[in-house]
């Protein structure tokens, strides 16, 4: 939405297909702060994740013709920017799984934790404050990078399990399954975080 309220101008495909300079600065400017947020939170690194945005719209441009137009703008754009962001994680960590590897753990049963918290009895000035929500954070960048990916768009960028299937280039049974993953794994960690703090509010499944 811009600041008055409307809707931001769509943006024509065929003019970025033309070579309109004023459409991809629109582009740009529609998009520019999704792209920058999911780069901090997969890299954790403002100077990265600058880069990544850079990047991403300099392949965007050049790679504008290659576009089928079969999903969104934005879809592709993340899609893209996911990729930049894990070659540079591939930098640091060289042993990274690629996001969109298929591997027999994407079908496989799902773990139930031995303990779940039970939320609706937590105080919610408890489950709101900053040292919360900060563990919150912590126990997102902990989870395995397909896993951390996959929840980010979902559950914080907010895209639909199709258009993070697309971003991911895996089906939307393996991003229903890796979510329920990244789900359990979280609530696991959250519980070992509020069990010592809340006795009696921890309960076995």
């Amino acid at each position: 939405m811009s600041q008055n309220g409307s809707k931001p101008p769509p943006i024509s495909l065929e003019a970025l297909k033309a070579g309109d300079k004023a459409q991809f600065a629109l582009l740009v400017e529609q998009n520019s702060n999704q792209i920058y947020r999911l780069a901090l939170r997969i890299l954790g690194n403002e100077q990265d994740a600058e880069d990544v945005l850079q990047e991403t719209f300099i392949k965007a441009f050049r790679h504008i013709q290659d576009f089928d137009g079969r999903s969104r703008l934005s879809t592709w754009l993340y899609r893209i920017a996911t990729n930049e962001a894990l070659m540079l994680l591939r930098k640091r960590k060289p042993d990274t799984l690629s996001v969109d590897d298929t591997t027999e753990t994407d079908d496989g049963e799902l773990t139930e934790p031995v303990q779940i918290v039970d939320w609706a009895q937590l105080p919610e000035d408890e489950l709101l404050s900053s040292e919360t929500l900060a563990y919150v954070d912590q126990a997102i960048e902990a989870l395995p990078e397909r896993l951390k990916i996959t929840f980010i768009l979902r559950e914080v960028e907010g895209l639909s399990t199709l258009e993070a299937a697309e971003v991911l280039n895996i089906s939307e049974a393996a991003l229903k399954t890796r979510l329920s993953r990244a789900r359990l794994q979280l609530r696991e960690s959250l519980t070992e975080y509020f069990e010592g703090r809340f006795e009696g509010k921890v309960y076995g499944t």
